[in-house]
């Protein structure tokens, strides 16, 4: 959503670097050229020109830092303005001293009002808390049912029953005592357009129940209207804050930028998929890096931590201490970094991603990890534990097993034995100095490589993160993450000719025999 934003400000920066000292004609430069992508990414006017003026103040005067280069400087002005508009600190959410505590939902029709409640509802789940579903949407064919479903998705109770909607909401409110749930998730009715019937029904509910929280779910993809729809809702409900879905869409992001600033109530979630697992609490400081090209390794670590299995992880990382590391153990690491999510979406929250990179990230197709793993599957468990026994007559097997080509089954090996030697290497204490070879997935590898590199690109001591932190290490110089899927079925380079060999050598007699024909 925010690439066009990033290539930006990455061009700023870029000019900036090689300017000796910041003049007054450079910052008006960059200002000039930072409010105008702002605008192209639909920021409302005001909030453009409140940090237009805001970095200008801090790049500008005494406070200014001898020590950054001009284009450090900037940057980081701009960063601290992006984090201060976009919420400045993440949501701290309490609960009621007498459950349940109470959620009520409200938004729009399309805005994903009804899946967003589901996601809600499995992220206390995952917070070891005990939620409960409240469908009051009944002017939505069909929208009870599907929240039912989604709740079945997420493991999590539904309640609903034919009536009206503030009468549904105060028998989910009943039932959640009486079933001892702490959390209470109401999901109301939206319409295509604010109407008098809508706030009505909203604010009767919200009256008979009491909630705790009101949580506005906007669209992100609306760019101002969004705006619009969250000013006239705070109005009528007073808003805890606004739950913004869609952000892996393709819109320019001007609402996640605007609404704090406009509405005055932050942030508190983000969607970031279709899949009920995309959801998380929205932090500004690593919004503000991604934005920047600084990449979000803590949300990939919590992300691991969350869908990595520990006793999977904890068995690898002890075979690669011991420095083993057989096509087992690859295939299992690529199935646990598999549950991460798509491999474009986690090289995306990688730091130093160029826009070339960025944009490889977009063409990882994940079909092609399935190719691998049935290339794997297809070698029996000796095959699997010696790769050095897979012969020729061997690989043709395999190959017909998974369906592949003699050529993918040839890639994957020499892959697996660069991986190996690393594994072997790291048993033994010796980090790698630098990734061979292994296309866009090497870029995954480079960037975890271990727990100080990890340290050293914004996610601080990693010391309490445990096995699946250290997976992520190890993966990183050269596991499942460090092969290159894409590769396969690419046709490899021809070996270079030995010194001195070759069948068009000169012999005895000053003859060249010529080149064999086939």
């Amino acid at each position: 959503m925010f690439d066009a934003l990033s290539d930006r400000l990455e061009r700023i920066a870029g000019r900036l670097r090689s300017r000796g000292r910041l003049s007054d004609a450079d910052l008006d430069e960059a200002l000039r050229e930072i409010r105008t992508a702002l605008l192209e990414a639909d920021v409302e006017l005001g909030v453009v020109r409140r940090f237009i003026d805001a970095v200008r103040q801090q790049c500008s005067g005494e406070a200014l830092s001898k020590s950054l280069t001009p284009g450090q400087q900037v940057i980081k002005a701009v960063h601290e303005q992006l984090v201060a508009i976009l919420g400045g600190e993440t949501l701290h959410l309490t609960y009621a001293p007498r459950p349940p505590t109470v959620v009520l939902l409200a938004g729009l029709q399309g805005s994903g009002k009804t899946t967003t409640a589901a996601k809600l509802a499995r992220w206390w789940k995952q917070q070891g808390r005990n939620p409960l579903l409240v469908g009051a949407d009944l002017q939505r064919p069909a929208a009870v049912d599907q929240l039912r479903v989604l709740g079945a998705q997420a493991g999590v109770t539904v309640f609903s029953e034919a009536t009206d909607p503030v009468a549904v909401a105060l028998a989910g409110l009943e039932e959640s005592r009486r079933l001892g749930k702490d959390v209470c998730i109401i999901d109301t009715a939206g319409r295509l357009a604010i109407d008098a019937e809508l706030m009505d029904e909203v604010r009767r509910i919200s009256a008979a129940t009491e909630p705790h929280y009101t949580f506005l779910v906007i669209d992100s993809m609306t760019g101002q209207d969004a705006v619009a729809t969250a000013t006239a809702f705070h109005e009528t409900l007073e808003l805890d804050g606004v739950i913004l879905t869609k952000l892996d869409g393709d819109a320019r992001g001007g609402a996640a930028l605007s609404v704090k600033e406009v509405v005055g109530r932050p942030i508190a979630f983000a969607s970031t998929g279709e899949k009920l697992g995309d959801f998380d609490l929205f932090h500004p400081d690593r919004m503000a890096d991604r934005i920047l090209g600084m990449g979000d390794v803590l949300s990939l670590i919590e992300q691991a931590e969350r869908e990595m299995d520990s006793e999977v992880v904890t068995r690898s990382v002890e075979g690669i201490l011991k420095g083993r590391f057989t096509l087992d153990d690859f295939l299992a690491q690529l199935q646990q970094v598999k549950k991460m999510g798509s491999f474009g979406g986690i090289m995306k929250l990688l730091p130093g991603m160029s826009k070339e990179l960025r944009q490889a990230a977009d063409q990882v197709d994940d079909r092609e990890i399935s190719r691998v793993e049935a290339i794997v599957r297809s070698m029996t468990a000796k095959e699997r534990t010696d790769p050095a026994i897979i012969d020729g007559s061997r690989r043709v097997r395999i190959a017909r097993g998974s369906g592949t080509s003699t050529q993918d089954v040839n890639q994957l090996l020499k892959q697996f034995k660069e991986m190996q030697k690393m594994m072997r290497g790291l048993g033994k204490g010796v980090m790698p100095e630098g990734m061979p070879n292994l296309g866009p997935m090497g870029k995954l590898g480079g960037m975890l490589g271990g727990r100080k590199a990890l340290a050293g690109l914004g996610a601080g001591d990693l010391s309490d993160q445990g096995d699946l932190a250290k997976m992520l290490a190890a993966a990183g110089n050269g596991g499942a993450a460090g092969f290159d899927p894409a590769a396969l079925g690419r046709p490899t380079a021809p070996p270079a000719p030995r010194a001195g060999g070759g069948k068009n050598k000169k012999k005895k007699g000053g003859r060249v025999t010529p080149p064999k024909h086939r």
